[in-house]
């Protein structure tokens, strides 16, 4: 939301306009339709709440506001301008406001004019749950649910009213006669005419009208016009850099008929351009296109001519242009679904008619045939009238998805994620706000999608912690689907292979329904080898690719198309440079952590603030020139598995190349359509990928992330090796899976080998439920960051004092610990404590979130 003290928030660029948004010049006693309004009685009106965006402690709150009876009826949702201390500020309408206020409550303003509510009341409703679950500041969740761009500009617009006597609209240039106009309004001068004839085509900002007599003679004129109900002075929300894309296209008046009337003497250019016009037909073609196929001067001789004319319409920007339906992915015509999957499909289908938000927990072996379940449903779903949203972790995951429904379901698919452009996210949200979309694919951010009418919530994937927000809102998307299914009478669908451990808890207490697909159905379960490093070291084997790895792949039948997948979740070609001299390692100035080496550019990178360093020749401590380089990632592997098989089509596939746009799409047709032979990269690689040519799988490091200081580590190590083994033999060729680590006895590496996953689970909720971790308890992180790190220590100390305090007071049972060091100490110069609450509700005791300087994470995916 934006603040409206001066032009520059409100995106007013013109200085003259300025003026305009003075709270004593924005005439706001006046009713909206033009005439003088009485005052209402304070106590009478209607008080709403209104999310402000405001800096520090006070953005955290909805302020009470009172609805002038001319600003009724006014819905949440819609944007208002309201007075915010000494200025005036743009907010939105979150619902009911409190109604034991001890101080006088101001009214409302103004009403901006937005063509009605913003969001549909479910997400209106959803925003006040995620504002309270995860102490974020209202206006920032009702930002995040919003189109980029959208809440930037606030404009003062002028529109003149439609003649009183039938004939509607006045013609462009017109201006009414003076026996048409109210009594009260004195006759109109010349600079009033002039106003009036620029209205006369629509609506124009005020800061674009004339003003010979200055800024303050142009709105008191305004303010006159309004008075005598000529005229509307609204505030506009105006789309910012992410607008509707607008195209001149040109089409025929009529057919031509050559060599007679206008046609005559026409050029070999302008006879071309006629024939592709007449080829295109009431398509017709974009004037940019037009142009560029027969120059620029050929459409001004046309039109000059009156045998052409030139349209202005939207030309939407669809992520999937261009992309033909059913790539990979879809089932066969004749398949139908399995015992297991038409009992979980008929209980979703009774859920979606019943409107039951009861969480189904679909839990099987990867291949399990998850993904034709949610065809099913989702075609249920849309038969019945309703709408669905489907969340994938990664965007690399989405297209496949999209390919699959639109090939089976024919269904109108929306697509969000962070890796659209601006104008393609907000294209495609008003596609969504319209109810032109049928269903709702992406990542976390498509949970905030504004969907109406909405049947069925699936997240698959459902244990990724990509579904995680690191910044604010910090919501978690899982539990966020959780809330909507709850708040839209829609049901829930939880699916993975390898659930999180929480919800496999919560699934065994019976708050969740669960459904397990224990039959694989295309393959056979692949054989697993685990590969001891400690003993490749002993042997004098140093390379990244074991020697039971190197002969696996080796024996890649390339002839009959099998393919090999190889996981490491590290980037870059080097993890530590290390001066052999003086054992100095290269660290990042900002946060203090390891620099890794990249290839590609030559450069030391910090995989934790982004910061970018040159790569040192010398020891910048001993100025040794004996640099040495340890560990490695897919960089690395890439580079070494191309030169143990230099004829093998190998490419990488990590978060340096998803970052060039559409890498991860071309990478992933390439090995579905089976132009790659090995596929190198991180945790990536090993979600949603259904290619039944591989028939390998190598996990080079099956230690990366074991043995992090985090309660998660073992579940996130079992889950990436279990589903990374999962890809492979899901064709009619068997599949094989290589571990490779200095751990062969780690439960978490036993469980995916013995393909044991129950004894994983119980050990892993016996110890969630001796520390009271979820899903027997809830968390919450606090960080504090400041430039002085005593000053950090004791700003945690202060805190922890102040909350056990309170936990006495209220007899709350809560564990609390710190501060202690965050693992990653130092960032951006700022030196970083952390505080865990835990407990049975942890927000309890917390009460009003701290504010400046530390920073809330409820529930976290990692305390870290």
């Amino acid at each position: 939301m934006t603040a409206a003290p001066d032009q520059g928030q409100l995106g007013l660029s013109d200085p003259a306009a300025a003026d305009l948004a003075e709270p004593d010049e924005l005439g706001a006693v006046e009713g909206a339709t033009g005439g003088d309004t009485p005052e209402s009685d304070p106590a009478a009106e209607r008080r709403v709440a209104v999310a402000i965006d405001a800096a520090g402690a006070a953005g955290l709150h909805a302020f009470t506001y009172r609805v002038p009876a001319r600003f009724e009826p006014l819905a949440e949702g819609e944007a208002v301008l309201v007075e915010f201390g000494r200025r005036q500020a743009l907010g939105i309408v979150l619902g009911p406001g409190a109604a034991d206020e001890i101080y006088a409550t101001k009214p409302i303003v103004e009403r901006v004019r937005a063509d009605g509510p913003l969001l549909p009341p479910s997400s209106m409703a959803l925003a006040r749950a995620i504002a309270a679950t995860y102490l974020a500041p209202p206006a920032l969740v009702l930002r995040a649910m919003l189109p980029p761009g959208l809440l930037e500009r606030l404009e003062l617009v002028a529109e003149r009213r439609p003649e009183s006597e039938p004939g509607g609209r006045p013609e462009a240039g017109s201006v009414p006669d003076a026996d048409r106009l109210p009594d009260r309004y004195p006759p109109l001068d010349r600079d009033d005419e002039a106003i009036l004839s620029h209205l006369g085509a629509g609506p124009r900002a005020v800061r674009r009208l004339p003003a010979p007599e200055g800024r303050a003679g142009l709105l008191r004129r305004l303010r006159a016009l309004r008075a005598g109900g000529i005229i509307d002075l609204d505030w506009t929300l105006i789309d910012a850099g992410a607008g509707p894309r607008w195209v001149r296209i040109v089409r025929l008046v009529a057919p031509v008929e050559r060599g007679t009337g206008a046609a005559r003497r026409l050029g070999p250019r302008q006879v071309a351009a006629l024939d592709d016009l007449e080829r295109a037909g009431s398509a017709g073609i974009p004037a940019p296109e037009l142009g560029a196929s027969h120059g620029s001067s050929v459409l001004g001789g046309l039109l000059g001519r009156g045998l052409v004319r030139v349209d202005v319409t939207e030309a939407p920007r669809r992520p999937l242009a261009g992309r033909a339906p059913g790539r990979r992915g879809a089932l066969p015509a004749a398949a139908a679904l399995s015992a297991e999957q038409a009992a979980a499909a008929t209980a979703i289908d009774v859920a979606i008619t019943t409107g039951d938000p009861t969480p189904i927990l679909l839990d099987g072996i990867t291949g399990g045939g998850k993904t034709a379940i949610y065809a099913a449903v989702i075609r249920t779903c849309l038969e019945a009238g309703r709408r669905a949203i489907v969340l994938v972790p990664e965007i690399a995951l989405a297209i496949p998805l999209v390919d699959r429904l639109r090939a089976e379901l024919g269904a109108e698919i929306g697509l969000v994620h962070s890796g659209l452009s601006d104008g393609e996210r907000a294209d495609e949200w008003r596609r969504i706000r319209a109810g032109a979309v049928d269903v709702v694919v992406g990542t976390r951010l498509a949970v905030l999608a504004p969907v109406e009418a909405l049947g069925l919530v699936i997240v698959d994937e459902e244990h990724d912690p990509a579904y995680k927000s690191d910044r604010t809102p910090r919501l978690q998307a899982r539990d966020t689907a959780m809330t909507l299914g709850a708040l839209s009478g829609a049901a829930v669908i939880l699916g993975s292979a390898t659930p999180a451990v929480e919800s496999e808890g919560r699934a065994r207490d019976g708050q969740y329904r669960r459904f397990r697909l224990t039959d694989r159905l295309s393959g056979a379960a692949p054989t697993v080898e685990v590969v001891d490093l400690r003993a490749e070291l002993a042997a004098g084997h140093r390379g990244m690719l074991s020697r039971s790895l190197l002969a696996a792949l080796g024996s890649l039948d390339r002839a009959a198309g099998e393919q090999a997948l190889l996981v490491i979740n590290r980037r870059g070609s080097a993890s530590v440079v290390l001066c052999r001299d003086c054992g100095t390692v290269q660290a990042c100035p900002e946060c203090t952590r390891p620099l890794v080496y990249h290839q590609a550019g030559v450069t030391l990178r910090c995989h934790h603030c982004g910061r970018a360093t040159p790569l040192a020749s010398r020891c910048p401590s001993c100025s040794s020139a004996r640099i040495r380089y340890l560990g490695g990632g897919t960089e690395r592997l890439e580079r070494e598995t191309r030169d143990a098989f230099p004829d093998f089509r190998i490419v990488r596939l990590d978060r340096d190349v998803v970052e060039r746009r559409g890498a991860a799409t071309r990478i992933l047709d390439d090995l579905a359509d089976g132009r790659l032979d090995v596929l190198v990269g991180t945790s990536l690689i090993t979600k949603g990928i259904d290619v039944p040519a591989i028939t390998l799988v190598g996990v080079v490091s099956a230690d990366v992330a074991l043995n992090l200081p985090d309660e998660r580590a073992a579940e996130r190590t079992y889950q990436l090796l279990a589903q990374a083994v999962g890809r492979a033999g899901r064709g009619d060729r068997p599949g094989h899976a290589v571990l490779q680590t200095y751990q062969p006895d780690h439960p978490a590496i036993q469980a995916v080998a013995r393909s044991e996953p129950a004894a994983f689970y119980d050990a892993e909720l016996e110890l969630r439920r001796r520390f009271g971790s979820p899903p027997f308890g809830r968390l919450v992180k606090l960080t504090v960051a400041l430039a002085d790190r005593d000053a950090a220590e004791a700003a945690g100390d202060k805190l922890i004092e102040g909350l056990r305090s309170r936990a006495a007071e209220l007899g709350e049972p809560i564990d609390i610990a710190g501060p202690a060091p965050a693992y990653i100490a130092r960032r951006a110069d700022r030196w970083r404590f952390i505080v865990v609450l835990r407990g049975r509700d942890p927000l309890l005791v917390l009460g009003e979130p701290p504010g400046q300087p530390w920073s809330v994470d409820v529930d976290p995916e990692s305390l870290l």
